[in-house]
């Protein structure tokens, strides 16, 4: 099939970025992202660019050079479904927080309710294609809903998950490692896949381009993503050894990532991963094997888990220990909300929870993150259901100064590797807060031997004491 006309249901950090870039590269098809939530839509319209809903170095220019040309957002659900011969579904897939999978299932209210509006909208054949992050024989579901509408239509499944890191999202797009997409093996689901294929190759080589059945495409995605949080979590492990035994976690990193076998990346300590897929694809890898009985599999997959909210606890619990076993009626300044820098997702982002905890102890904290948004600190606060929101409001401050948040404080908590906070003047800093000066860094972003000149008292994760 010839694609000429494209419709993405989710404007969200997968949909917006992803169809920016197919229009940027693919002139020739028409693109229209479409989303329920109309002031989600009017942020990607705005004639401010600095004010799209999702910031990704570059996105902006991709956006400048195709919106109103052949990239367009709507909320005309039914209409773009209607026109296209392709339909990306990009929408949310969250943990399950009730019922049956409680805390681990992928919740796929939002996937069948894409699917039944498809059904119910089309009115000739087409290609439906799963870009959120989906557990294996979810296409089998989507493909029932839609073969059992009763409107003669045909529709072929595809499975097409993104393989994104936030802040590098667009060079990903553009130059992605591989690119996957898994279909039927019939005539019709080859058709199907050579159709996506054709999109790609207008600037992927073909040789990235992988095919595969539909079922090996949806488990790739949470096998990728498991894999990389479990190098997280190792080296995490490995940081607490290294502080009881005089070790330093950045030369154990160092000496084991230069092992070809190993190699360096995702070896960096830090207070935890954090982001929309790690912690709900490995959740989800372990219903899927409870739900086929593999206990042994499921436990091993569930440790990741577990060491990651380890590492958070054993960072806040360390800051309380270190200002004298008590942080009550302490400013602690946060630098960072983010889960990681260059984005401004803060979905299970260790700021989260470090600061859950803080709170707990009754520690006063202010924010400063160069992307997030006062109303979104808040509200991933006020999502834990810990306290009021009129508690997290008292005890927990927001600026957009980073100087001012530093203030008066007892110490500093660096949550997210912004590179800005590397080139801050750290001598007015420190004659600004308290004494002695403690800095936290979870990231290690910073340099221990220039601080502790200063005069600081510097903690890093995974730092030996002699």
């Amino acid at each position: 099939m010839n694609i000429k006309k494209i419709c993405c249901i989710g404007a969200g950090y997968v949909g917006g970025p992803t169809m920016a870039v197919i229009a940027q590269k693919c002139p020739h098809i028409e693109v229209t992202v479409v989303d329920i939530n109309s002031s989600r839509i009017d942020a990607w319209n705005s004639n401010d660019l600095s004010q799209l809903p999702v910031f990704e170095p570059g996105l902006d220019k991709i956006i400048k050079d195709t919106r109103g040309k052949n990239l367009y957002f709507s909320t005309e659900v039914e209409k773009a479904i209607d026109e296209a011969q392709m339909i990306f579904i990009s929408v949310n897939t969250p943990t399950k927080t009730y019922g049956k999978g409680k805390g681990m299932a992928a919740d796929l209210k939002y996937i069948e309710l894409c699917a039944r509006q498809i059904a119910s909208v089309s009115k000739n054949n087409k290609i439906v294609v799963e870009k959120s992050t989906l557990p294996v024989r979810t296409a089998s579901a989507i493909k029932s809903i839609l073969d059992n509408t009763g409107n003669d239509v045909k529709f072929q499944i595809l499975s097409n998950p993104e393989f994104l890191a936030e802040g590098t999202a667009v060079n990903d797009l553009l130059s992605p490692d591989r690119v996957l997409i898994g279909g039927d093996n019939s005539p019709e689901g080859q058709q199907a896949i050579r159709s996506l294929v054709d999109i790609y190759a207008n600037w992927v080589p073909k040789e990235l381009i992988l095919t595969t059945n539909v079922w090996s495409s949806e488990l790739s995605k949470l096998t990728a993503n498991a894999f990389l949080a479990q190098r997280v979590s190792s080296i995490n492990a490995m940081s607490e050894i290294c502080e009881k035994t005089g070790a330093e976690i950045s030369e154990v990193a160092r000496a084991i990532g230069m092992d070809s076998r190993i190699g360096p990346k995702f070896l960096k300590a830090s207070v935890g991963f954090g982001g929309s897929c790690f912690q709900k694809d490995i959740l989800n890898l372990v219903y899927i094997a409870k739900s086929y009985g593999l206990d042994e599999v499921a436990n091993y997959w569930e440790q990741v888990v577990i060491m990651n909210e380890h590492q958070k606890q054993r960072f806040s619990d360390n800051i309380v220990q270190t200002l004298y076993n008590t942080v009550s009626g302490k400013k602690i300044a946060f630098l960072g909300w983010a889960f990681k820098k260059d984005t401004n997702d803060t979905r299970e982002s260790a700021a989260i929870k470090v600061a859950d905890n803080l709170l707990n102890e009754q520690a006063e904290i202010t924010v400063y993150d160069p992307k997030v948004s006062k109303e979104r600190i808040y509200a991933d606060l006020d999502y834990l259901n810990t306290r009021t929101e009129e508690e997290n409001k008292r005890l927990l401050k927001v600026t957009n100064d980073p100087y001012l948040a530093c203030k008066d404080s007892h110490g500093i908590a660096i949550l997210t590797e912004w590179d800005e906070f590397v080139t801050y003047n750290w001598d007015k800093i420190y004659k600004e807060m308290q004494k002695p000066a403690f800095i936290f860094d979870g990231r290690g972003v910073l340099d221990k031997n220039h601080l502790e000149k200063i005069g600081f008292i510097y903690y890093n994760i995974g730092s030996g004491t002699d």
